[in-house]
């Protein structure tokens, strides 16, 4: 349970339900995606971050000091939340708790879905899921709170 940072699934849903937007548009996701940056370089965080709206990448930067592995984990991490409208945090947490190989039910492979912390969902109030924030570069546990951090500051400054 460490390396899921002792979440439960319910908290997990509380972060999603609690970072709802008004709407999302592509402006919107440069907003959210330029307020991450600035965050991560005053961390000096070694992240990349990903935007993706409807399926398609509206957004990305490579910090210094980022993996080009890191890539392939926003990809396997976009699948995960693009297939279940969830966090990748809260797909772990829940397939923990219920007992179950998360791949095998759902009929994928962790070549292709990642379900590591960072990858969350952009939902708004008006259309439902409409694509994902992408957090990769710090272990799960950071890479999700981080997450959930750029969205409730976003919300909270607009």
């Amino acid at each position: 349970m460490a390396t899921t940072g002792n979440f439960s699934s319910a908290q997990l849903l509380v972060d999603e339900a609690r970072t709802i937007l008004a709407t999302i548009t592509v402006a919107t996701a440069e907003e959210i995606g330029e307020l991450a940056s600035e965050l991560a370089q005053q961390r000096k965080y070694p992240i990349t971050i990903s935007i993706e709206l409807d399926g398609e990448e509206v957004y990305r930067s490579v910090l210094p000091g980022a993996s080009t592995e890191h890539a392939d984990w926003i990809s396997r991490k976009a699948s995960v939340v693009n297939l279940t409208s969830h966090s990748t945090m809260y797909e772990r947490v829940k397939a923990e708790e219920d007992g179950v190989d998360w791949h095998l039910l759902h009929g994928v492979e962790d070549a292709t879905h990642a379900i590591h912390g960072g990858g969350f969902p952009l939902v708004s109030s008006d259309k439902g899921f409409e694509g994902v924030l992408l957090i990769s570069g710090l272990p799960q546990v950071d890479d999700h709170n981080f997450a959930v951090e750029v969205l409730s500051t976003y919300i909270l400054t607009r």
